[in-house]
């Protein structure tokens, strides 16, 4: 099992579970983050931070923190 901030560029997989707590878990699965999903890493800002992904055909910005709630398969 691997969490999405630990992917390399161009990785995809599929969202298992999303762990976290309260306000950033309802935000992950408000952003359209939730298990069966589909994810494709874009981009990686310089120093890692942000995470650019490929999610449901649109773009979203992830904070390397809440990449790590997100169990991939």
């Amino acid at each position: 099992m691997k969490v999405l901030s630990e992917f390399v560029i161009g990785e995809s997989g599929v969202v298992v579970k999303v762990n976290g707590e309260g306000a950033m878990r309802r935000r992950l699965f408000d952003m359209g983050i939730t298990p069966g999903a589909q994810i494709t890493l874009r981009k990686v800002a310089p120093f890692g931070d942000p995470m650019e992904i490929t999610l449901r055909g649109y773009e979203l910005t992830l904070r390397k923190n809440e990449a790590a709630c997100v169990e991939m398969g």
